[in-house]
């Protein structure tokens, strides 16, 4: 029983981190990203290979570029062999840009996480990833409309330190 504890213990720390990293993407948290990965962390987006160190302020400039952005992981599958975990799940990412004309647009975005964890002084982070990317979308941004019809909240971080953020 103990041992059984100890996996849902450890998978529950790895979607964790999981949810984290989308997160603090959304919310611009740049020290919450970081504290998914390891520094020393091998990551690779295609248009990025390096550490985790060198990931953080790269993706997190990405991540500015947009007026609006938000993040999800799902079909999490989790595989624990003492301190390491192999993990694969979808992810699911939106963003607000405004394009050429100064029209915004949304662009969807659809791929898999490819990740190995590393336990490390009892703390679970991303110490391998390689991210797929399965599909994209750009099409006319749908927000301006849905607040024509009504008066929505709308998720507008530009910048670190939104009111609405609680750090969890």
């Amino acid at each position: 029983m103990d041992q059984q504890m100890q996996q849902l213990l450890d998978r529950q720390a790895i979607e964790d981190v999981l949810v984290r990293y989308g997160r603090s993407l959304d919310w611009l948290d740049e020290a919450a990203q970081a504290s998914c990965f390891w520094p020393d962390a091998e990551i690779d987006y295609g248009f990025f290979k390096g550490s985790g160190a060198d990931w953080v302020p790269v993706v997190m400039d990405v991540e500015r570029a947009s007026l609006r952005r938000w993040h999800i992981c799902a079909g999490i599958t989790v595989s624990i062999d003492g301190d390491i975990a192999n993990s694969e799940c979808y992810g699911l990412s939106t963003a607000t840009v405004e394009n050429e004309q100064g029209e915004r647009e949304d662009a969807v975005f659809g791929g898999r996480y490819l990740d190995v964890f590393a336990r490390r002084n009892g703390e679970w982070r991303i110490a391998r990833r390689q991210y797929i990317a399965d599909w994209a979308q750009r099409f006319p941004s749908g927000l301006d409309s849905a607040q024509a019809e009504f008066m929505l909240n709308v998720f507008d971080v530009s910048g670190e330190g939104h009111p609405g953020y609680r750090p969890l």
